[in-house]
């Protein structure tokens, strides 16, 4: 005879609820966040076949480009996070990834620095509220306990763009142009009249303006509205985050202008801003790193450059299922991001052994990722509501200045000097900043169970 299930033994309607959340919202946010990171670090490909075909886009001008986005990112990023608390996120992210799509696609039709800058900039206005937005989203579905776990599964589309985008760029990037092939010169047509890096831009904008529709006819702002939930799983997700939210309060909300008044979140603030500054440097500049260390062809670059964020997206997969699971975040965020820094700092002396070079980044890059889960789940551990929204606004758009600095860094320097050196141990440093921060606020203990 076969038996059923014992009642015990049945998930319960939270569970059932906290499990249908995780499949229903995850898997189409994480691609939305794939598509935003390669729109906004696909230059530093690009640039390898653009400065060719227009000489004036020397470093300077691609370090001064690829930051210039976050000026316009953060000049709507506070109010965009607000807008998703207040407003709901569907309508926002929608009105967000239709306006990316064609700026990112746009970018195939400038000729000069000037217009450059002028798309980047819009781009960045574009762009802005979308990952604060999601991490306000993320608040109304799950509690405390499934956060970090949850910004795990959305922070690894960073890593994974990196992954997926290089080798799908790399087949585009010869279009118009030529190159030694066993001692032949071969010349690749054009296509309608593009070159290579001008297809980079427009192929990754399409799918942005595809997911913006499918982000308007399914995403759910919260549990009441799900229909996709049963009446008792939509009670039981409602009232355990409402009890999570009663227990951050503390019995007081505080106001928006309150908690930016608050000296933990203008740290939280400096602290992103320091990871982001080395997370952005190094990546728009890696390619050009090995290409200048190592003499690489296009193609190798493109194999090389995607075992950084291999290594980067099982260490944020690792610390989002360890940090719930010991629900300790400070030193999930600081352990990382200290063992990156040791590993930037050395990356330059291991100039001339290649693999040496490549192993530094890795480890790098794993600790400019790892962290992340850790380090969003700090902020509502003592904000809620609209309090919570713009605070991680401000943190996001303060801290994704570093995306305009870093890359700066990188290339004033190489200009300067000639070399990568200088630049790298900047950021190096600019990651021990970080840790010290998030080491000396102590926010994110593990907590104690009775």
């Amino acid at each position: 005879m076969s038996s059923s299930p014992s009642p015990a033994s049945a998930p319960s309607p939270l569970d059932r609820a906290r499990r249908k959340a995780y499949l229903r919202l995850m898997p189409l946010l994480f691609l939305c966040y794939v598509i935003a990171y390669v729109d906004r670090a696909n230059v530093s490909l690009a640039k390898l076949t653009m400065s060719k075909d227009m000489p004036a886009f020397d470093d300077n001008v691609i370090s001064i480009g690829a930051g210039i986005f976050f000026i316009g990112y953060f000049l709507l990023e506070i109010p965009g996070s607000l807008i998703v608390e207040k407003w709901g996120a569907r309508r926002w992210i929608f009105r967000i990834m239709i306006t990316w799509g064609l700026m990112a696609a746009v970018t195939a039709a400038v000729k000069t620095p000037t217009q450059f800058y002028v798309v980047r900039f819009l781009l960045g206005l574009a762009e802005a509220g979308f990952f604060p937005g999601v991490l306000v989203f993320l608040t109304h579905w799950f509690t405390g306990r499934d956060r970090a776990r949850a910004l795990a599964l959305f922070v690894v589309a960073t890593p994974s763009a990196q992954i997926i985008s290089p080798k799908i760029t790399n087949l585009m990037l010869p279009i118009g142009t030529s190159e030694m092939v066993n001692g032949v010169l071969v010349q690749h047509p054009e296509v309608w009249g593009l070159k290579g890096w001008q297809w980079v831009y427009i192929a990754w904008g399409v799918p942005a303006l595809v997911l913006g529709v499918i982000v308007l006819l399914t995403l759910t702002d919260r549990p009441a509205q799900a229909k996709w939930l049963t009446p008792e799983e939509r009670e039981a997700l409602e009232a355990e985050l409402a009890g999570d939210k009663a227990k951050r309060a503390g019995g007081r909300r505080l106001t928006v202008l309150e908690a930016f008044r608050n000296p933990k979140v203008l740290l939280l603030a400096l602290a992103y801003f320091g990871c982001t500054t080395a997370n952005y440097g190094v990546e728009f500049f890696l390619p050009s790193i090995l290409k200048d260390w190592y003499k690489l062809n296009l193609n190798t670059i493109t194999w090389l450059i995607v075992l950084p964020p291999i290594l980067a997206l099982c260490g944020q997969l690792f610390v989002g299922w360890n940090s719930d699971r010991t629900k300790e975040r400070r030193f999930h965020a600081v352990v990382p991001i200290v063992i990156g820094a040791i590993a930037m700092g050395a990356a330059p002396f291991t100039q001339g052994h290649m693999w040496l070079t490549i192993g530094c980044f890795m480890v790098a890059a794993a600790g400019l990722k790892s962290y992340q889960p850790a380090f969003w789940s700090l902020p509502s551990l003592f904000l809620t509501e609209a309090a919570a929204a713009g605070s991680i606004g401000l943190i996001n758009s303060v801290g994704n200045l570093g995306g305009f600095f870093g890359p700066r860094i990188m290339g004033y320097i190489k200009t300067q000097t000639g070399t990568f050196a200088g630049g790298v141990w900047c950021l190096a440093g600019s990651m021990l900043l970080t840790a010290t921060i998030i080491f000396l606020l102590g926010l994110g203990r593990r907590e104690r169970t009775a």
